[in-house]
């Protein structure tokens, strides 16, 4: 059914902000937004308005797996965003013309934040989205409306989140190596760590097991797996 046939809640949407670790990058959910003019190509967080009679929450998992296929996800909210002019930008008229039977009316939306084993899930394209797939945080092009600025500072709130509250193991494969959480340690945090250091410092705290696993299938000599010890975390 069209969101045109469905009573749409016109000036409230919701946004996600979906992020998975492959071991070596951050990288976050995108969609490629069908355009009436093929040669045009614009990129979003996965989003869209809410329906009048559910829920924020229930409006963010729904809007994900239509446009996405993804279920089960936890998301939480992490901040609203209501610029006067946030979906007023001309580069974004053409879509909004397309899909949405009020395109010039106000827009507030709710983004909510997401961490996934990026293995533990197959995204989909579907509905208005021409494709979906995962970018690295660092070379994320211009996106549709103000979805730079959301997922800049869903970005921040990961790193608060990972300092204080230990939030952001969920981005690591049941088994890891310790150069695999160093990496995702890196990442987070956007700075390089002594290895050394690291390392001391991580088995101390008994962040992680170590395993009878090894890695199987490189090149160099197979490093010890590890899993998360959840009774600390």
């Amino acid at each position: 059914m069209s969101q045109a046939t469905q009573d749409v809640n016109p000036n409230v949407s919701v946004d996600c902000a979906v992020f998975g670790f492959d071991n070596e990058k951050l990288n976050v959910l995108l969609i490629e937004q069908k355009m009436s003019d093929k040669e045009k190509v614009q990129f979003a967080l996965p989003g869209d308005l809410i329906l009048d009679d559910e829920g924020l929450d229930g409006a963010a998992s729904r809007v994900l797996k239509d446009l996405t296929g993804l279920s089960g996800i936890f998301l939480r909210q992490f901040k609203a965003f209501g610029d006067p002019n946030r979906v007023s930008d001309i580069k974004d008229l053409e879509f909004l013309n397309s899909y949405r039977s009020n395109p010039q009316a106000r827009v507030i939306t709710v983004a909510y934040l997401a961490l996934v084993k990026m293995d533990d899930f197959k995204p989909e394209a579907s509905s208005f989205a021409e494709n979906v797939f995962w970018q690295d945080v660092h070379t994320v092009p211009s996106l549709a409306f103000d979805h730079n600025k959301i997922l800049n500072q869903a970005l921040d709130r990961l790193r608060d989140d990972f300092v204080n509250h230990r939030t952001g193991f969920e981005l690591l494969p049941e088994l890891f190596t310790l150069g695999h959480i160093q990496k995702l340690y890196e990442i987070i945090l956007d700075k390089e760590l002594d290895k050394r250091n690291f390392r001391k410092k991580i088995l101390k705290e008994k962040l992680v097991k170590a395993t009878n696993q090894k890695q199987t299938g490189v090149l160099h000599k197979p490093a010890v797996l590890y899993t998360l010890n959840h009774e600390v975390l």
